[in-house]
């Protein structure tokens, strides 16, 4: 079952990650990005790579969030 539940949150949360990923650069240069003033000196694969996987983690953590308050009291407190 973990799994199972794992792929849940994992596959929609990779679809995600790449629809956010397009919305934000379609509008934001990766090059013009600035990190509390300063200018981010990587390349635009890197920054993109980069924020594809901080895309995922953030959409991962959400779908968890929601698989967690699915379960019933019971399946939370057997683990």
């Amino acid at each position: 079952m973990f799994k199972q539940r794992m792929m849940w949150i994992l596959w929609p949360a990779f679809l995600m990650a790449g629809v956010i990923e397009m919305l934000v650069f379609s509008l934001a240069d990766p090059q013009e990005l600035y990190w509390f003033g300063h200018h981010l000196e990587f390349s635009r694969q890197t920054l993109y790579t980069l924020s594809f996987f901080v895309f995922w983690l953030v959409t991962s953590i959400s779908g968890a969030l929601t698989i967690l308050l699915s379960l019933s009291p019971n399946e939370v407190n057997r683990r």
